[in-house]
């Protein structure tokens, strides 16, 4: 595998091995993959998703000037989140 997608394969590996579909249900990562992608946490399934694209990427002869321009995907967002409000100064 090429390294640039490689700090991806291994936030997923991560990902899957902390999820409930492997420690609570007993299944294997690759079972996980793909007989139980609904059962994984979001950001599983967006690095998932990621690693598909990276991978589809090396492949594309489009980027291979440009070079294959991945990154980790954003975490999802967790509720509202309240705004910081600081205290006046006196």
């Amino acid at each position: 595998m090429s390294s640039s997608c490689s700090h991806l394969l291994s936030a997923l590996k991560d990902c899957l091995l902390h999820s409930d579909c492997v420690l609570k249900q007993g299944h294997l990562p690759s079972e996980c993959l793909k007989e139980h992608t609904n059962e994984l946490p979001e950001q599983c399934r967006a690095l998932r998703q990621a690693t598909f694209e990276c991978k589809r990427g090396m492949l594309d002869m489009r980027k291979r000037f440009r070079g294959n321009n991945v990154d980790l995907p954003a975490p999802p967002p967790r509720g509202r989140e309240q705004p910081v409000t600081t205290a006046p100064s006196t």
